[in-house]
């Protein structure tokens, strides 16, 4: 397999938690991230739960001519995030990047309706594994004096009214984590921000949204899209994609602790 030479990420590696996706007719956010890393000459490790979907991503960058590897794990256990750090670092003498792209809402509702497992499954998933994959990558990190963590939280941090609070709450703990990393590790070199999308065309936010709630999917996507004030049009995976390269890259090398939400004004508008 040839190796890009050329790009803002040429010779560097990144691990993209969550590079696979739900099933859908548009691309996730954590599967546009490692495409993107992957035209900009990143080596990728593509991790997800679903290993045959992290394998259909890695199958669209070696058609590109990309390299990358897939690896099925659990972010909720801590022996299966080590592996794939250790894979990672197996694979490639390094790791430059991670990316963290996992994020549920299943069965989230008002408070008076959340069941304490759902709450718990969502917490787990979206702050616990996070937690997980960022502590397994560090390590390395530091050793090699250098490393970017994205971590991708949500607007939904500062929402109210929804009926996610499960799903809200985690991500307010998204960014209480990022923030908690930035100073100890900034004298290691290494810089964490985090990604916060507003309402984006993606399958989880809309697909699974749909089936979940019984939905008409169309008549969804016309009131999320209305809901944001910058040409009343939602985001894609790409829009965060080509945020998260940003970060990612050199032109970023001074940026640690941002919180940069991509929502086309709707913080602002809900302000």
């Amino acid at each position: 397999m040839t190796e890009k030479t050329e790009g803002r990420l040429a010779g560097r590696t990144a691990i993209v938690v969550g590079g696979g996706q739900t099933a859908g007719e548009t691309i996730g956010i954590g599967r546009a991230a490692a495409i993107t890393y992957a035209r900009e000459g990143a080596r990728l490790l593509v991790v997800d739960v679903n290993g045959r979907s992290a394998e259909e991503t890695v199958a669209m960058i070696r058609e590109e001519g990309g390299t990358a590897f897939a690896f099925e794990a659990d972010i909720t256990r801590a022996e299966e995030c080590k592996a794939f750090a250790a894979r990672a670092e197996g694979a490639f003498g390094r790791i430059d990047i991670l990316h963290n792209s996992v994020g549920i809402m299943a069965n989230d509702n008002h408070a008076q309706l959340l069941e304490e497992q759902a709450w718990d499954r969502i917490q787990a998933v979206n702050v616990k594994g996070m937690f997980l994959s960022c502590r397994a990558v560090l390590p390395v990190m530091r050793s090699q004096r250098s490393g970017v963590i994205t971590n991708i939280s949500a607007t939904a941090a500062f929402w109210s009214g929804d009926p996610y609070v499960a799903y809200n709450t985690s991500m307010a703990a998204v960014n209480g984590l990022t923030n908690s990393l930035v100073i100890d590790c900034a004298k290691h070199g290494i810089r964490i921000n985090a990604i916060l999308p507003g309402h984006v065309d993606t399958p989880m936010s809309i697909e699974a949204v749909v089936r979940e709630k019984g939905l008409e999917k169309n008549e969804l996507r016309r009131a999320r899209s209305a809901a944001v004030p910058l040409n009343q049009r939602m985001g894609s995976g790409w829009d965060i994609a080509r945020a998260a390269l940003f970060l990612a890259s050199d032109d970023a090398r001074m940026i640690t602790g941002a919180l940069l939400p991509i929502d086309g004004g709707q913080l602002l508008k809900r302000a």
